[in-house]
């Protein structure tokens, strides 16, 4: 689901009687890409993203007053490197149950200097050799990561872990960052290809393109001319595009009938779905009149002699 300014709005507001911040609540939505904060003009202390499909921990707009993420639950295998920049006082970050695969995954949190409360609880990296020790050496600010305290024991001991020439190449073997592919998120490469692709409008076809969305009067209006832009179709040009034209308005107007066939077939009665549904299983063919029509009557004999069993088990369980 995409995270519109209206779904933003719509979301529960409460003030948390412990803490006396304001949360705004967007758990559960499938949402995908966090985007459209600035709907929330930054008047939360936290916000709660849990249980979504979010896959990289950015999109964030300047929110200042914000000082609590919780991320629960999603599949967040990556984090913005400028992150610091939009969410400059988050002092929580709750990540449990991610896709975090490596420690080096890990740096941009660095550059928090108020994250005080970390958890990567049900992540790939709490298995990584190190782990608390290198959270601990990269992020000395915090004092609770994974809901346990960090004693002066294991910070003197990640001290002396990594200190000296041993340490930094220690360091740098461990602090490898992710390779794999994060689903919904393109590459360089790929981004690079895809507006190397794009069509090049001139001044009059975007002035076409705005005069034909103003005259759009209706949501199935936007969604065809979308599909055109898509296309690469300009309003107004007579060329090869009338053409195209004809075939998205084609391609429409079956999609409408498809949808009234469905209409229709939600009036159908179950027994009739299941004799049209073995009819075709058999090689049926609708409409031609020659040994399929034996076949037709002979599924249809073995529906109906179906539908008696079931009576007869109805009857018997009743009995």
């Amino acid at each position: 689901m995409k995270l519109t300014p209206e779904l933003i709005e719509s979301g529960y507001q409460y003030i948390n009687r412990a803490t006396r911040d304001r949360e705004l609540d967007l758990r559960a939505y499938k949402v995908t890409v966090i985007e459209n904060l600035g709907a929330t003009l930054d008047q939360f202390d936290a916000i709660d993203f849990s249980d979504n499909d979010i896959r990289k921990l950015d999109g964030f707009p300047l929110l200042q007053r914000l000082k609590t993420l919780l991320l629960n639950n999603n599949r967040i295998g990556r984090i913005a490197d400028d992150l610091h920049e939009s969410v400059p006082n988050v002092e929580t970050l709750v990540l449990t149950n991610n896709h975090m695969q490596e420690l080096g995954d890990i740096e941009p949190l660095a550059k928090l200097q108020r994250l005080s409360t970390l958890s990567l609880l049900n992540n790939p990296i709490t298995t990584k050799k190190h782990y608390r020790l290198f959270v601990i050496h990269k992020l000395p600010n915090v004092r609770l990561l994974d809901f346990r305290k960090v004693r002066q024991r294991e910070r003197l001991e990640s001290k002396q872990l990594f200190k000296g020439t041993k340490g930094k190449q220690l360091e740098s073997e461990i602090a490898v960052k992710s390779k794999t592919f994060t689903p919904g998120v393109a590459d360089s490469s790929t981004a690079a290809k895809e507006v190397a692709n794009r069509p090049v409008h001139t001044a009059a076809d975007v002035e076409a393109i705005k005069a034909a969305i103003s005259k759009a009067q209706t949501l199935e209006e936007i969604e065809r001319l979308n599909q055109l832009l898509k296309s690469g179709y300009i309003p107004g040009k007579s060329d090869a595009n009338s053409r195209l034209a004809q075939k998205v308005t084609q391609m429409a107007v079956e999609e409408e009938e498809d949808d009234e066939m469905d209409a229709n077939t939600n009036g159908y009665n179950f027994l009739s779905i299941r004799f049209e549904n073995q009819l075709l299983k058999s090689g049926y063919i609708p409409g031609k009149s020659d040994a399929n029509s034996r076949l037709a009557q002979k599924v249809t004999q073995m529906a109906v002699e179906e539908e008696e069993d079931d009576e007869m088990d109805a009857n018997t369980n009743g009995q």
